[in-house]
């Protein structure tokens, strides 16, 4: 069988600086995943992140952030990855999606990370006769991506900025086959080592908050 290995050259990465135009929300589908049908999606992309807000009916939606899964150009309907709106009330009208604007990080030399694990919950009693274990909740765990230091690049400049407010920001992490991972997190360091003939680096360390969400 061919091998299915994905070559790294040409991965992105991206941090969300600012917000875009609102797009009005036209209708809501009670699918699991969510489908809502948008005034336009001209600019958006899978793995974006929109945050929803004016909802009247399906009001479960409103003030929460959901990445893009799927876009159908065509009829201008968004799937929003890992909602299920099948318990949630009926759309009656209004409401919009304001998408986050991503800046490229610039000279990315290689990434690490989501290398977080369940934790374990002891569910042993005396009537055991081995340790028994349940697991608990998943821990996202950390990301770590390596630059060519640049104190131009506006992608180096929002996560130093990051570092000192030490507000979250979405990230999305995009692969040259078209698969996208998006997440929020804290920019806990953003380290500078430098060595003999050597370009200066930077070590961005980001401490996931939520779950990772694949597109």
């Amino acid at each position: 069988m061919p091998s299915t290995a994905i070559s790294a050259q040409g991965t992105t990465f991206s941090i969300g600086t600012t917000t875009g135009t609102a797009q009005t929300i036209t209708a809501v589908a009670l699918t699991n995943p969510c489908r809502i049908t948008l005034s336009a999606v001209t600019g958006l992309n899978k793995g974006d992140v929109l945050t929803i807000a004016g909802v009247v009916g399906t009001t479960q939606l409103n003030g929460n952030s959901y990445v893009v899964q799927y876009i159908e150009p065509t009829t201008k309907i968004v799937t929003l990855a890992n909602v299920d709106a099948t318990g949630f009330t009926a759309w009656t009208s209004g409401g919009t999606a304001t998408p986050v604007q991503w800046t490229k990080v610039g000279n990315v030399r290689s990434y690490n990370g989501f290398d977080g694990a369940a934790s374990e919950i002891d569910r042993t009693n005396f009537d055991s006769t081995a340790k028994e274990f349940i697991l608990g909740l998943v821990d996202p765990g950390h990301f770590g991506v390596e630059v060519d230091q640049d104190n131009t690049d506006a992608g180096q400049i929002a996560l130093m900025t990051a570092q000192v407010t030490g507000l979250i920001k979405n990230f999305k992490l995009l692969l040259p086959n078209g698969n996208t991972a998006t997440f929020a997190g804290f920019v806990k360091k953003f380290s500078s080592q430098g060595a003999v003939d050597q370009a200066i680096r930077r070590s961005a360390d980001l401490r996931i908050s939520g779950a990772v969400t694949w597109a």
